[in-house]
């Protein structure tokens, strides 16, 4: 019956992941965030996480999660590395608006600027989801010496 349990959360948790992958693309496809190769990496690690699940999906061995966390680390790093891409372009633009600005009324008018510096976060975030997906998966366990083995088909 747990196992049932933690298959259904895995489930809801895939779901989030999904929907919240799918959502962000389109978002960033309707933005045109695709001028530079810097805004397509979050189009392209969105492609590739749904991808893997696809393959996932035909394919049950442990390899196709360990990639996917691989993915997911990328998801975070790649959130990571927006935050900085978009608070730095505010911070340029608001020294050049006003030259006299520092300390925290500049960090405060770059979070506030026309870049949504906080916005690449939510690629982080989908990261930490896929990678709760990922959290004691029966497959990872599978392939470990010295664990039982678990018959599942969960996802």
């Amino acid at each position: 019956m747990m196992a049932d349990g933690k298959r259904g959360l895995r489930r809801g948790v895939l779901l989030i992941f999904v929907l919240g992958t799918v959502g962000l693309g389109a978002e960033l496809l309707l933005l045109g965030h695709f001028a530079a190769w810097r805004q397509q990496v979050p189009l392209v690690l969105l492609a590739l996480g749904l991808v893997l699940l696809a393959v996932r999906l035909r394919y049950r061995g442990a390899i196709i999660l360990r990639l996917f966390r691989l993915t997911m680390l990328a998801f975070v790093l790649g959130g990571l590395l927006g935050l900085w891409f978009h608070l730095n372009s505010n911070m340029e633009f608001e020294l050049e608006m006003y030259p006299t600005l520092s300390g925290p009324e500049l960090l405060f008018k770059a979070l506030g600027g026309a870049m949504p510096a906080l916005a690449p976060m939510a690629l982080a975030q989908l990261g930490m989801i896929g990678f709760l997906y990922t959290y004691q998966h029966p497959a990872l366990s599978r392939d470990k010496p010295g664990r039982t083995k678990q018959c599942s088909a969960s996802l």
